[in-house]
């Protein structure tokens, strides 16, 4: 423990105080930079000794985007579609041709089918799961890479706490810190959720909330489209009684730390921290992110072609985002799992809610995102991923986790449902691993989610089998997996 004084509210609204917290700063050693430190430092070392390094893929990706489909698409009924199987298996949907010869798609993804040669379809997604198979344990997974043993009664997972594992974007920005002042992982526009249990597999866990995501979620219920017409972001906002003054007293704040630290001092001469403190001052003062976020910037032929709604328009601000320098953005459906409406978590009335809510708003959304980031040559450079936590039934109106299901709906499905990935040097009109004739199951090339998450690991330049320690200073890897590098060019 060290103390950093400061003399007594000089420089604070309530100069009337006696020391306070914004006096003495006291800092303990696994804190802020001790532990947090030497793992970044260890997981530098062994990124750049990695066996994977140098394979296909490596280190191409300067920021991922995950488009997060939580409630579960139905594969069936979008990428997957079969045909010359029974009625209570095949969609009510046409198929279509794609850009991919041979390719299907159903009639809800028009848009799509006209730019998926820009992208891989892995129709090959799949997992057993242990126990009851609910949205927030498959949540949990693919953020994580972990499962965990802990469930409630219902089934769900216990709210989020901080001995979870950390979102995959917290241990991204941990290894992989910024380098421009912005904003390193960003949520929008809602968090995870599964009935009552919001953000579980959202957040840093046993990391520290330093590295937890920013959040905007703005005002408005899901079906409120015109809710990210209204972002605030008050809290990048420079407040107008914060001066040169203060700011200056922060940076004599660092250098009281750093002189009173110098064996980490010398152990990180050469990673510019100086550069790093003075970027999230920046951060604030200069307004980058503040301008990432004014959507009204934008042409209004472009915010049309994505959709005005949630989803298109937050596909929108991602691309922003990414342009301003953010590392991770996770766009995350705007409709809770286990919901109806919008909801891809489609037990009842699939026919209908599919192919006026959810399949058109991903349809015009996603294919947007895919044109315009490569319109700007940014998906050179961005890894974008898009799936759910599992697939759907091929069969209709049974029940295979416990749920209720109407003819035209389907149930939860982890053993067989499609993924798309893109950009960042994976391979384009690229279909991976294929379904049986019913969609129940893959017949080659298996992918499972920690799979598929080792390989976004892999694109950023970080192994996979780096070492982490959790709260209890126990070591584990960030995901026991191995990346597919058959999906990179």
């Amino acid at each position: 423990m060290f103390r950093i004084p400061g003399v007594p509210g000089k420089d604070l609204c309530d100069n009337h105080l006696g020391s306070t917290r914004r006096d003495i700063l006291r800092v303990g050693g696994a804190g802020i930079m001790g532990l947090t430190l030497n793992n970044v430092l260890r997981g530098q070392a062994m990124a750049a000794n990695s066996p994977n390094a140098g394979r296909a893929g490596w280190g191409k990706a300067k920021h991922v985007l995950m488009i997060y489909l939580q409630g579960g698409p139905s594969h069936l009924d979008l990428w997957d579609p079969k045909e010359n199987v029974p009625d209570k298996v095949r969609s009510a949907f046409k198929t279509i041709p794609t850009k991919v010869p041979g390719k299907h798609f159903t009639e809800i993804l028009p848009m799509l089918a006209k730019v998926n040669d820009k992208f891989t379809m892995i129709n090959s997604m799949s997992y057993t799961p242990n126990g009851l198979f609910n949205h927030t344990a498959a949540i949990y997974q693919i953020m994580t890479g972990y499962t965990t043993d802990k469930v409630s009664p219902s089934g769900q997972l216990e709210p989020p706490n901080a001995k979870d594992f950390p979102n995959f974007g917290s241990n991204i920005i941990r290894l992989k810190p910024p380098q421009e002042p912005m904003l390193p992982f960003v949520q929008l526009p809602r968090p995870l959720q599964e009935s009552n249990v919001v953000g579980k597999g959202g957040g840093a866990g046993f990391l520290g909330k330093a590295f937890d995501p920013y959040t905007l979620f703005p005002d408005g219920d899901d079906l409120d489209m015109g809710k990210m017409d209204r972002i605030k972001i008050d809290d990048l906002q420079l407040r107008p009684d914060l001066f040169s003054v203060r700011l200056e007293r922060r940076a004599k704040l660092r250098d009281a730390i750093n002189d009173q630290m110098p064996t980490i001092e010398a152990a990180t001469k050469d990673m510019s921290l100086d550069s790093y403190y003075n970027q999230a001052l920046n951060l604030i003062s200069s307004g980058r992110a503040r301008d990432a976020f004014a959507l009204d910037r934008e042409p209004t032929k472009l915010r049309d072609r994505y959709g005005r709604n949630t989803f298109g328009q937050s596909c929108l601000l991602a691309r922003r985002l990414l342009e301003a320098g953010t590392r991770v953005v996770e766009v995350i459906w705007p409709k809770v799992a286990n919901s109806d409406n919008h909801s891809w978590d489609h037990h009842v009335g699939l026919t209908e809610r599919m192919k006026g809510k959810s399949g058109p708003m991903l349809d015009q959304g996603l294919s947007a995102l895919f044109e315009d980031l490569d319109a700007s040559g940014l998906l050179d450079e961005t890894l974008v991923v898009a799936l759910g936590e599992f697939g759907r039934s091929p069969e209709k109106g049974v029940s295979t986790s416990g749920n209720g299901n109407s003819a035209d709906g389907r149930d939860h499905w982890p053993y067989c449902y499609t993924a798309v990935i893109g950009g960042a040097g994976i391979k384009r009109g690229y279909i991976h691993g294929k379904s049986d004739k019913t969609g129940s199951a893959p017949t080659e090339d298996a992918v499972h989610p920690m799979e598929l998450l080792a390989t976004i690991y892999h694109s950023v330049g970080i192994d996979p089998e780096t070492i982490v320690y959790n709260h209890l200073n126990q070591p584990r890897e960030l995901v026991k997996a191995k990346p597919v590098t058959k999906l990179f060019a």
